[in-house]
């Protein structure tokens, strides 16, 4: 294969022209080598054409391509981003355990100096992007075979030695070959289509709705609870696990918007039944989730101008959102009028979700151990609390105990944690989910990436196109302390440095909350998830969408959908450019 020739200079020390015209030879780089089917060889994986495309999103996301009925449905495989050679599974014996996970967590992620605040980010940029992880990738809960037990060393304070860790769930579609690697369930389906919300299943998408106009059910303005045994407190939605706080304010706020669209929808086109109803205004609320991501949690995650343009570019093209709007769309290229309306394209690999983009998103640091409450109205401190009151089955009980407003209001003017080392929330690091499995979440994330073959650090960024780090000085930025601890834990082994642990030891670009390496795998799959997807390429338009649904989409955003469903939150809100920073604090007694 061809060297691919570097700049001499990282993209974001660049002047801006030359910045994006680099961030698009990267992404066409990405795309050409960074794509891998996991199916096996096309003469092994035989595909069954889509009898019919329907006008709207399938229950379990089956049905979007002509030529391959299941790709993207729920149950079929996580794809790589990494060639499979490099994407083995480690030994359980050596692999898995050099160095311990368990010390991992302890010695480089546990919050040793208390809590480092993303100052430029609020909670709901956290909450949020849970939210959309929830719609794109799942390795559920079932198990295959024995745990995997991680030692203790002398001294640890977890209730039980070995410290025991459910293996990830079978695979898939058996391994092809000794070369290549498991491939791993998506229990959820993999496109960007809102199955957090909506479920990955007729059956399960039944049991959210009305049956009438369309709607969600959503009585008295909040969803209905789990009914499921050990999951009381917690909302009924398309998918609960890892409930918060954080997570029911979204799911609810999106419900609402759902029900929004249907009534908009209904009203223009009177003689429309249930289900259609329901499918159109499901891709018009979809379609708008995936706008807020691209154009406002994005940037608020990657703040730099020449980000801002290219997921402006994404999502309309070079042209001003207005004279694209205007004109319409002509050609068929994204450069002018982006990837909404352009032709499907898959590239190098049938569309699936990654193992390496799963792991990129491993941002537990943002999560908080203590959250304050505030009232909307004054701004005043209303309560302190922890995260044990904020989630799984004490969820809904706090909601009944602060409200909505409050909350909202709460969550928009507290910052998240900053997404680096030493900052992993300690009500993480001693989890337990509401079935009464208690966790290590740092130990578990640093062992699920050996377990599942996501190469180390080096390993991925060599195969993402970064140029090498040479030492654990020049990993880290220069701060020697942190490069001690990281030779000391890794026996001096650079290329031993975990996935989780390099992406968060390394320098960011100035405005960024996460790395460059990760924002690789951001820029190839963001793009991907939308051109892919037919009903944001091909079928999107009007005849799918409805005029109203085109229209709805081009005038919201975050602080629409905040605002249609939660006026009382004008105030904080004024002026502020982005939902994802923070609000405007209010002083008690009311005033800004």
């Amino acid at each position: 294969m061809t060297p691919v020739p570097r700049p001499r200079r990282e993209w974001h020390s660049l002047p801006f022209p030359l910045a994006l015209l680099e961030l698009k030879r990267q992404r066409e780089l990405l795309r050409a080598r960074n794509l891998y089917d996991t199916g096996g060889p096309a003469h092994e994986r035989p595909r069954t054409p889509t009898p019919e495309l329907l006008p709207y999103r399938s229950y379990d996301g089956s049905g979007y391509d002509p030529g391959d009925i299941d790709m993207g449905r729920a149950g079929t495989g996580f794809a790589r981003n990494c060639a499979p050679r490099r994407s083995v599974p480690e030994d359980v014996e050596k692999g898995l355990r050099s160095p311990s996970p368990r010390e991992v967590s302890r010695q480089l992620l546990r919050r040793s100096s208390g809590f480092r605040p993303a100052s430029s980010l609020n909670l709901l940029a956290a909450a949020w992007i849970q939210f959309q992880n929830h719609g794109w990738f799942s390795h559920g809960t079932a198990t295959a075979g024995e745990p995997l037990d991680v030692p203790l060393p002398e001294g640890d304070d977890w209730p039980r030695c070995p410290m025991l860790v459910p293996r990830s769930g079978t695979a898939a579609v058996p391994p092809t070959g000794p070369a290549r690697p498991p491939v791993y369930e998506n229990t959820v389906t993999h496109w960007w289509d809102g199955s957090q919300l909506y479920g990955s299943s007729e059956e399960r998408c039944r049991d959210l709705r009305t049956g009438e106009r369309g709607r969600l059910a959503v009585p008295d303005g909040r969803l209905p609870e789990e009914t499921a045994p050990g999951r009381s407190g917690i909302d009924l939605t398309g998918f609960g696990n890892d409930y918060w706080v954080g997570l029911s304010l979204l799911h609810t706020l999106f419900a609402k918007e759902h029900n929004a669209i249907c009534d908009r929808i209904a009203a223009a086109r009177p003689t429309w039944g249930d289900e259609r109803l329901f499918h159109t205004a499901r891709l018009v609320n979809t379609a708008v989730m995936a706008k807020i991501h691209t154009l406002e949690w994005t940037p608020a995650m990657a703040d730099r101008p020449v980000t801002r343009a290219a997921a402006h570019i994404n999502w309309y093209g070079v042209l001003p959102a207005r004279v694209r709007g205007r004109v319409g769309r002509f050609g068929r290229g994204e450069g002018l009028f982006g990837i909404l309306g352009s032709p499907t394209d898959h590239h190098r690999a049938p569309y699936a979700m990654t193992e390496e983009f799963v792991s990129a998103y491993r941002l537990h640091p943002l999560v908080r151990d203590e959250y304050t409450v505030h009232s909307h109205r004054t701004g005043a401190l209303v309560e302190r609390t922890g995260f044990e009151q904020f989630h799984g089955r004490a969820t809904r009980q706090a909601v009944d105990r602060w409200g909505w407003p409050d909350l909202l209001y709460s969550f928009g003017v507290m910052n998240p944690g900053d997404i680096t080392l030493h900052n992993h929330p300690d009500c993480l690091r001693d989890y337990t989910r509401p079935g009464g499995e208690r966790l290590d979440l740092g130990t578990v994330d640093i062992l699920r990436d050996r377990e599942r073959g996501v190469p180390r650090y080096t390993a991925l960024r060599a195969a993402l196109h970064r140029p090498p780090v040479s030492d654990f000085e020049e990993l880290t930025g220069g701060n020697v302390g942190l490069a001690a601890e990281l030779r000391e834990l890794y026996e001096g082994r650079l290329d031993r440095v975990d996935t989780m642990v390099g992406l968060y030891a390394e320098p960011r670009p100035r405005g960024f909350a996460f790395s460059d390496t990760a924002f690789r795998i951001f820029m190839l799959m963001a793009s991907r998830r939308l051109k892919s997807d037919r009903f944001f390429t091909t079928d999107y338009r009007p005849e799918i969408y409805t005029p109203e649904g085109m229209e709805w989409i081009e005038r919201t955003g975050m602080t629409d959908v905040l605002l249609r469903h939660h006026p009382e939150l004008a105030r904080p809100l004024h002026g502020v450019r982005n939902a994802f920073s923070p609000w405007r604090k209010l002083r008690p007694g009311g005033s800004n």
